[in-house]
């Protein structure tokens, strides 16, 4: 498994904006070989900014990485400098993949 995340930072009076343009993204996802699950994720507050994760969990980094040289990645991200003005800074991106997992049922996985 490889657990794919982009960390945002957005202006506190901005997190309403960013989480709808989130909402209404046509995330081109589902159906993608390899493809798990997507979270958006709220983190916490700072006196200037709210922290974010966008988090993709994948079968393998080799799929992930497919998807990133994918026609469905280029029209899922065409839109996403159109509103720069809610991040400070870029986003930071961080990937890793599964060593030890225990599953609902009790079972690992690796």
């Amino acid at each position: 498994m490889f657990v794919a995340m982009n960390r945002f930072r957005i202006a506190r009076d901005r997190t309403a904006e960013f989480e709808r343009l989130w909402a209404e993204r046509d995330t081109h996802l589902p159906g993608l070989p390899g493809f798990i699950a997507f979270h958006l994720l709220r983190g916490p507050e700072a006196e200037d900014h709210v922290l974010y994760a966008s988090h993709t969990v994948w079968e393998s980094r080799r799929h992930f990485e497919d998807w990133t040289r994918s026609e469905a990645f280029r029209r899922a991200h065409e839109r996403a400098g159109g509103s720069r003005d809610l991040y400070l800074g870029p986003p930071q991106f961080e990937g890793f993949e599964s060593v030890l997992g225990v599953e609902a049922d009790g079972a690992r996985a690796g």
